[in-house]
């Protein structure tokens, strides 16, 4: 995920060749995904997590761009996993560890990317561990159907603003929040390109993003982060993990979507 700072550079358009690698990544992360769905249990290490994920993208020869991924600025260590692990109040970029097990009633985050032949697939999923919280089952309910809403709004012709404004509301009408200081990105031949893609349209026009016309050939990281409390975060002192300040609740939910002449084309979707 991208953090709210970054220069503009063009869209890019990937080509058919470019699409094909695309959709090859995406598949390998379908499939991680869905293995550690069935992994991810109450006791488990999120590092034997991050160890099977290696062995899936060993499997195909693709590997992970969140691996010694640089921190903001050059100013912190690299990131040091293939995938994030993000537990209840933490929302993104936790580190797995082998001494971090899963818990039943925890809320598991986690965000997945492969690089093959060159081009990324990124997807993100929360899961329930054992039992949770009706107030966990519906933040989990609400944030993925904002990303489906989101992802229905990605059409060529449609514009940004217009995704962007469907994830807002689907959230807000459920008096949760969006984060809004990390967002979604478009991404490829790099994990992240243009355009910015935040999860809420700021009052102050100048504030928000290009509002782009989508076309075929574009490639977007859709991904609401969505809290049961306040939007505002704090980093950990490992320099990676996000949680929330007031350490509400947080889910996570992204697919890389691919912009057709027919309607978006979910590029990591699994079962």
């Amino acid at each position: 995920m991208l953090k709210r700072e970054e220069q503009p550079r063009p869209v890019e358009i990937k080509s058919r060749k470019e699409l094909d690698l695309m959709r090859a990544a995406g598949k390998i992360v379908a499939e991680i995904l869905n293995d550690l769905h069935g992994r991810a249990r109450a006791g488990v290490s999120t590092l034997e997590l991050d160890q099977r994920a290696r062995q899936i993208l060993e499997k195909y020869g693709a590997t992970s761009p969140f691996l010694d991924y640089p921190n903001a600025q050059d100013r912190g260590p690299k990131f040091p996993a293939s995938i994030c692990t993000s537990i209840n109040d933490e929302i993104v970029h936790g580190i797995p560890r082998k001494k971090r097990f899963l818990q039943d009633g925890d809320l598991l985050k986690i965000d997945v990317g492969a690089c093959y032949a060159g081009y990324i697939g990124d997807s993100a999923w929360t899961f329930a561990i054992g039992g949770v919280s009706d107030k966990a089952k519906e933040l989990m309910r609400v944030t993925e159907e904002s990303l489906k809403r989101g992802i229905e709004q990605t059409n060529a012709g449609s514009r940004l603003w217009d995704l962007i404004e469907a994830i807002q509301k689907a959230v807000e009408s459920h008096d949760m929040n969006v984060i809004r200081e990390y967002q979604g990105h478009g991404v490829g031949r790099e994990m992240h390109e243009e355009p910015s893609i935040p999860n809420f349209l700021d009052q102050d026009f100048k504030k928000r993003p290009s509002n782009i016309q989508f076309k075929p050939g574009m490639t977007l990281a859709i991904e609401p982060m969505v809290v049961t409390g306040s939007w505002e975060t704090k980093v950990l002192g490992d320099q990676w993990t996000v949680i929330t300040k007031d350490h509400g609740l947080a889910a996570h939910y992204e697919h890389t979507v691919l912009v057709t002449d027919n309607g978006p084309e979910i590029l990591t979707l699994w079962n």
